[in-house]
């Protein structure tokens, strides 16, 4: 049976709170900025645009005195995911300066397998503590998502900055094809069930 109207989230059923988080009050993390996005088999539909949304984010963030966290997936040599190389590093706009960590991943969830919780924990943002993780990077519907995820399981309270994330256009089960701005919609979407909340741009986190 369809219907013309959105139903009730989980999070609304639960009672969870949806108010954006202040900046300098949250730790940003950073995921999958990295050179193989915006060119050949990975490139994504919007990465350019995003990468400078990022930047924008990250400037006023460490403007805020933000803690900040970079996470880049690490595929092995020879693959589009090789930190050694070029094609797997991150990019300059939102490259890391002294002192903000890098944690190396090579699952969806930044945290699995990672010593991401550790280094949050380092810097008072331990899990279970219920404190504001910025989310932004790549792709939308994988690291992003499976991230804010897991921060979720973690007692964290995840939010994703909508303008900063892309993904790529896919063939779907029923084998129609899946735009990737309809994935990316569906992605977040999916993050504002349950996991957490999706604002659509920097300026709309409080300072």
């Amino acid at each position: 049976m369809s219907t013309n109207h959105a139903s009730t989230t989980l999070r609304d059923v639960i009672g969870l709170d949806n108010e954006p988080p202040r900046l300098s009050e949250s730790a940003l993390i950073l995921i999958d900025y990295q050179n193989t996005y915006r060119t050949g088999v990975m490139a994504l539909e919007g990465a350019e645009e995003a990468v400078a949304a990022g930047a924008r984010l990250l400037e006023r963030a460490r403007a805020a005195g933000t803690t900040v966290v970079h996470i880049i997936n690490d595929g092995g040599e020879n693959t589009p995911y090789d930190i050694r190389a070029h094609i797997g590093a991150i990019s300059d706009e939102v490259a890391p300066v002294d002192g903000e960590p890098v944690v190396v991943k090579q699952f969806p969830d930044s945290f699995h397998a990672t010593d991401l919780e550790q280094v949050l924990s380092d810097r008072g943002f331990a899990p279970g503590s219920g404190r504001d993780l910025v989310l932004a990077g790549f792709m939308t519907h994988m690291c992003v998502t499976f991230t804010a995820q897991g921060a979720f399981n973690r007692g964290y309270r995840p939010t994703v900055v909508a303008d900063t994330t892309a993904t790529r256009t896919l063939g779907s089960p029923d084998g129609t094809v899946l735009p990737a701005a309809d994935l990316r919609t569906a992605a977040l979407t999916t993050v504002t069930d349950l996991f957490g909340t999706v604002v659509p741009n920097a300026d709309a986190l409080r300072a």
